[in-house]
């Protein structure tokens, strides 16, 4: 995880405090590239690359039972995620598939 600009981390911090006051609200993540992040993203979600997921969510989600959804471009990657999510102990995790899935299952279409 990378901020290039200071509100990046502050908006990343506010994220972190509503998560941990919040448990019971699902935390979505975005594990696309930052590029593709840019290009287009859902506001509001958390944004940690695939090959850095365990370090980034044990980071901010400690709780290894938080509900955490993840999604990619296809759900390859999400994929991925998960598999490595539950080898760290992560019981509470699942597949939204692409950023498409997760817009219409939240009804953001």
């Amino acid at each position: 995880m990378y901020f290039k600009k200071p509100g990046h981390v502050s908006f990343f911090m506010l994220m972190m405090c509503f998560s941990v006051v919040s448990n019971a609200e699902t935390v979505w993540i975005d594990v696309r590239s930052a590029v593709e992040h840019s290009i287009d993203n859902i506001e509001g979600d958390a944004r940690i690359s695939h090959d850095e997921i365990v370090a980034g969510v044990s980071e901010i989600f400690p709780d290894k039972n938080t509900e955490i959804r993840l999604y990619c471009r296809s759900g390859n990657r999400a994929g991925k995620a998960i598999l490595a999510l539950k080898e760290d102990g992560y019981t509470n995790v699942s597949n939204a598939g692409g950023i498409n899935d997760a817009r219409r299952e939240r009804g953001l279409n």
